[in-house]
């Protein structure tokens, strides 16, 4: 006998998008009104239901399907459906669901309580026509996945994050049409597992698996270029790569193009700077770093920063890649480096009638707080004196320093330059 507890799939869709209670078609595709051709007798469905081809029945409590019938009458346009964070537990139930809807190409079944749920073979086949299905956060068990891969033969996208996989197993029969695989935050620290992933989904172009444990890359040159042929795309932020090892063997990925990195130890001791250099220059085929285009300029740079940063290095500790650039660029030397901060001091000659001293003086300072500090060498109070500022190095005269709220750096005060005080007169 059913579970009586929850809801059904039928319920709640009629409650949601009767003429009642969402009365207005609201664009093309967005709300279409579907006339059943015939419901059983007693049938709590009205004869009208706005259902959009993009179903969200998120958060309402279903557990079960409903009368199928209703489903395939109501639902034959729907192409993408929401069911996460309902009560589902049964595959029974939801392939009744997915049966009904011949043109469903999207599901969503996140956060539903599929751990340790047995998925019938026979139900598996009602999924065969799904392109993107996502089963974050079920605890599905990776025995079901693979029954599903087997029998979806236009799976393209697949979601797996937050089921607390710590290894997965190998199917004999691989899924071709499986492009991206999202599988994070999960226990995958072993690259024997992620190795399988190859195998299984000859096709991948996309493989997310941030916030995993994995700690290195074990495959070499040939294993990594058959396993992963096609793959475009990489995600390993907040894994526990440790070596610059395993970043060069990206590069064994004959098409990849995109890498996030952020997060890996690592590059923990390294400046932001220094991080995306390196690797910018560890990968030369990577167009896309942590979601930023790398440019040719960006890589000329980063390359050159490259071989600067290994010149101290001994020859046994020089990565590969520094043998590389150097056949590119050429032995760099090291950048002369240019002190660009503002001087904070300067020494000057203050000059006030005919006496002439040497005075040290802090350019951080206002033109009214140098003229207290002249008070004491010119013998003059501060609205007392005009002072004027003569740049030995320039053509021009003498330059009244005139604005009491002006900062000293501002006129370019170097050693040697002078400072003359004229007594206002009366």
């Amino acid at each position: 006998m059913e579970d009586m507890e929850g809801h059904t799939f039928v319920q709640v869709m009629s409650e949601k998008y009767s003429p009642d209670n969402f009365p207005y078609r609201r664009g093309p595709g967005m709300g279409v009104v579907v006339v059943p051709v015939a419901g059983p007798q007693g049938s709590p469905m009205k004869d009208r239901l706005n259902v959009p081809s993009m179903l969200v029945l998120s958060g309402c409590g279903i557990s079960r399907a409903g009368e199928q019938a209703e489903i395939a009458a109501f639902c034959a346009h729907v192409m993408e459906l929401d069911l996460s964070h309902n009560q589902l537990q049964d595959w029974h139930q939801i392939s009744k669901i997915v049966s009904s809807i011949p043109n469903l190409e999207f599901l969503n079944l996140s956060s539903n309580p599929l751990g340790g749920m047995t998925l019938d073979p026979h139900c598996a086949r009602a999924f065969s026509r799904v392109r993107r299905f996502v089963l974050n956060n079920t605890q599905v068990s990776w025995e079901t996945v693979l029954l599903l891969t087997r029998e979806m033969p236009k799976l393209e996208e697949l979601f797996l994050c937050l089921n607390e996989y710590s290894n997965v197993g190998v199917s004999s029969v691989a899924c071709p049409t499986l492009r991206l695989l999202h599988i994070t935050d999960n226990s995958l620290k072993d690259w024997a597992d992620i190795r399988k992933f190859g195998s299984m989904f000859p096709s991948l172009d996309t493989l997310v698996l941030a916030n995993n444990n994995l700690s290195s890359i074990q495959d070499g040159k040939d294993i990594l270029k058959r396993l992963f042929p096609n793959l475009r795309n990489i995600n390993l932020n907040n894994s526990g790569l440790n070596q610059w090892g395993d970043i060069e063997k990206l590069n064994f990925f004959p098409k990849l193009e995109e890498v996030r990195l952020q997060g890996i130890p690592l590059l923990q001791t390294y400046t932001d700077a220094e991080r995306r250099s390196l690797i910018i220059a560890q990968l030369p085929s990577v167009s896309l770093l942590n979601g930023s285009v790398v440019t040719d300029v960006e890589r000329e740079d980063a390359e050159r920063f490259f071989i600067r940063y290994y010149l101290d290095y001994p020859k046994e500790e020089l990565p590969f890649r520094y043998h590389c650039l150097v056949t590119k660029y050429g032995q760099l030397e090291p950048l002369a480096e240019i002190d660009l901060r503002p001087r904070c001091r300067a020494r000057v000659e203050v000059h006030c009638e005919e006496k002439v001293e040497q005075v040290n003086i802090r350019l951080d300072q206002t033109v009214a707080e140098l003229k207290k500090q002249l008070t004491g060498v010119v013998r003059l109070s501060t609205n007392s004196m005009r002072l004027y500022y003569i740049d030995k190095s320039s053509a021009f005269g003498p330059e009244e320093m005139k604005y009491s709220t002006r900062v000293l750096h501002s006129y370019g005060i170097q050693d040697g330059d002078e400072l003359m005080v004229v007594p206002k007169t009366k």
